[in-house]
Order: C-alpha cells, then sequence, then structure tokens
C-alpha cells in the first residue's frame, strides 16, 4: 500500500539568505551564488570559491539557522505549538555538528586553559535536534542523522516510516550545513572542486563541485492529523527508498547500481511507473564520476522515458550542502509542483555523450508537473530517493 505522508509546511536558508522565497527567485532563474571566500583565509587552497551568506569573517552559527528554518516551517504550516502532542512529533535534523566547540576544548587543554563543558556538548551534532525540542516543548523522538550528503533524506525517510506506523503524528525534519574550513580544506585536498568556480552539472567541460550554505525545514504529517487541524497539504509523499553499493569509499558505482535501486524501490513502495514522474532534480555535483553514474542509474531505473524525463541539478546555483542538500532540495521540488514549472541546471554549456538527459540548460522550463523525485547520493555508496506528487 502506498505511504500517505502530508507536508504541510517549510522554510529555507541558502547563500541567498533566509527564507524560501529568495531561494525559490535565484534558483528558478538559474542564478548562482558562487562567489570567492572570505568566511576565512582560501590561501592555503587550491580552490577559493563556495556560495556562502554574510561577508568576511561571518558565519551563521547552525543551531540558530536551523531553529529559525524549524520555526519559520511550523507557521508556514500554520501549526501552533498548542496544536502538537509534545510526546507524538519528532525532531529529525541531517548535520554534522559544529565542531568549533570541540576545537576549542582541545585547543585549551594542550594550552593548559579551563574549558566550558557547554560549549563543547553544543558542538556535538546531537545537541541540535535536542536543543530544538527543548525550545519547542516537545518530547517526542529526538534524532540526529550524520550519514553524510544522505543524511537530511534520511531524517525525511526515518520520519516518514515513524509516521507511517503511527509513533507520531507530527515530525519536523530538516537539515544544516554551513560551508566551514575543515571541510572545504578535505574537499580540497581531494580536488574535488570546479577548478574555475562554476559548478556545471552534466555539461562536458565540468570539472568539479563547489560548496554552499544551506538549510531547511519541513513539517510532516499524517493525513488523519492534518485532516483533523483543516491544514493545506503542499504534497504527498507517497514512497521512497534507499540503498548502498558499496562499490568505493567515495567514487560512486560507474553504472548506478545502488542509485538506480533507491529509485526502483521508490517507485515500487509508492505503486508507479516510470512514467508517472516527470522530473527529477538530480544529485548533480558537477564531479568527472558522478554525473554518468547518475545519468546511467536513471536510464537504468526509467527505461524509455528517460528520453522524455525532465532532469536538473540546482547544486549548480546553491552549491553543494552536504548533510543539508536533501531538505533544501526536496523543498525545491516541492516549489516546482507549486510552480508547475522546472528549476534550471545552470552553466550548462555542452553537452556530454556520457549524460544523455534533458538536463534542462540555463532557464526554467513549464511542465506539467504530478510527480518529482528528490535523488542523492553520499560517499559510501548511499542513495536516497524520495518521491513528492500533488496532494
Amino acid at each position: 500500500m502506498p505511504l500517505d505522508v502530508r507536508v504541510t509546511g517549510y522554510e529555507t536558508f541558502s547563500a541567498f539568505g533566509a527564507g524560501a522565497d529568495v531561494l525559490r527567485e535565484r534558483v528558478f532563474a538559474g542564478r548562482p551564488a558562487f562567489a570567492p571566500i572570505t568566511r576565512f583565509d582560501t590561501a592555503p587552497f587550491r580552490n577559493a570559491y563556495g556560495a556562502t551568506y554574510g561577508g568576511p569573517g561571518e558565519a551563521p552559527r547552525q543551531l540558530e539557522t536551523v531553529r529559525d528554518c524549524v520555526r519559520g516551517a511550523l507557521a508556514a504550516a500554520k501549526l501552533d505549538l498548542a496544536d502538537l502532542d509534545p510526546a507524538r512529533t519528532a525532531v529529525l535534523i541531517g548535520t554534522q555538528g559544529d565542531f568549533t566547540g570541540l576545537h576549542n576544548f582541545w585547543a585549551d587543554q594542550a594550552a593548559g586553559r579551563t574549558s566550558d563543558p557547554a560549549e563543547a556538548h553544543r558542538s556535538f551534532a546531537g545537541s541540535i535536534p535536542e536543543m530544538i525540542a527543548a525550545d519547542l516543548g516537545l518530547t517526542g523522538p529526538r534524532a540526529a542523522f550524520i550519514n553524510a550528503c544522505v543524511a537530511s533524506a534520511s531524517a525525511v525517510i526515518h520520519a516518514c516510516r515513524m509516521i507511517a506506523a503511527g509513533q507520531v503524528d507530527v515530525a519536523v525534519v530538516g537539515g544544516v550545513y554551513l560551508v566551514d574550513e575543515e571541510q572545504f580544506a578535505k574537499f580540497d585536498s581531494g580536488r574535488t572542486f570546479a577548478r574555475d568556480g562554476r559548478l556545471r552539472a552534466f555539461a562536458a567541460g565540468r570539472s568539479g563541485m563547489l560548496l554552499g550554505d544551506g538549510a531547511a525545514a519541513l513539517v510532516l504529517e499524517s493525513p488523519e492529523h492534518a485532516l483533523r487541524r483543516g491544514a493545506r497539504s503542499l504534497a504527498r509523499i507517497p514512497g521512497f527508498g534507499a540503498a548502498a553499493d558499496a562499490h568505493h569509499v567515495v567514487q560512486p558505482h560507474p553504472r548506478g547500481v545502488g542509485m538506480g535501486r533507491a529509485i526502483t524501490r521508490a517507485l515500487a513502495s509508492a505503486g508507479l511507473s516510470g512514467e508517472e514522474v516527470g522530473y527529477v532534480n538530480a544529485h548533480g555535483t558537477g564531479t568527472r564520476l558522478n554525473d554518468p553514474a547518475e545519468t546511467a542509474a536513471l536510464r537504468g531505473a526509467f527505461g524509455a522515458h528517460a528520453d522524455r524525463l525532465l532532469v536538473s541539478s540546482t547544486k549548480s546555483t546553491t552549491g553543494h550542502m552536504l548533510e543539508a542538500t536533501g531538505a533544501v532540495e526536496l523543498a525545491v521540488c516541492l516549489m516546482a509542483l507549486e510552480e508547475q514549472a522546472v528549476p534550471p541546471t545552470s552553466g550548462y554549456d555542452s553537452a556530454d555523450p556520457d549524460c544523455d538527459l534533458d538536463c534542462v540548460p540555463n532557464e526554467a522550463r513549464s511542465a506539467r508537473l504530478e510527480r518529482v523525485l528528490s535523488l542523492n547520493a553520499g560517499f559510501g555508496g548511499l542513495n536516497t530517493a524520495i518521491i513528492l506528487e500533488q496532494p
């Protein structure tokens, strides 16, 4: 039996600023946020570009950023805290945590200084959902998902399972990642970044990915709970899929085996054929290995329909938001349903025969969309696929 979980509200933060409206405007216009990073010194690195919010030295804090998104999502859902049963409301967040406090703790230890244990505690990934739940007075399940680039997509999938099983009525789910020097250094040392400061997903001249600030929160409800309070459903989640191919520590399977399996599981769980999906928001990192592997996965899962499928990578405007990417891109899929339009793949300047899909190059396209799919992948062969449809 297909899943029936309702999305009743969402809010986002990105390099474009706070709020879903500014994200919608820039993503559908195909206007990238990439610029030289001023948050930290990039002189030691090969790359200097990313999609970050704020001026020199300014960095939003992860807890405050995702907490603002959560409150915005609840407001968008017109959900008053009095409407919630605290014990039957989950808070599930994809995040890597903010390790500044831990770094400061060990620096203090090495220097013989007294540390504030509370600062270190605030850096733990698990502290983010705990503090949000405490802020809202919620006592239901809380969890942090830290499985890299599918973290917030995994939070959404887990929330759907809990709602379908009757364990909770409402789940506030989301993710957060803000570009930091530690992760930037790791990707830079792996020569992962685009050398020209442009993330050109699926294009022949692509040279790599770029990081971006991102956070999003979505309110998911059982249909009974949404109906009981007269909530407007923005979309329905009828199915999802997750799979691992365990091909390589960081490289995707060249034929996209795990990704394809996640797609077919999502379609099967929703009781759908591939022809019933009109748009895929692709993982689309703009790397030499990911994009042809993702193309192979889409062609394997959708068959002949892949020739008619609209596919785009919105990372080409927002950057790769790591743990937040699943939640932010699911919000973009909601926007696609609302706008009845497909956001473009920005920076697409030349076709690659190994990525022979309709990648909606550079300009948004009107389309009649009943169902869309959000696709994400992570290191270690992790893959998720989540379907959204008109309510």
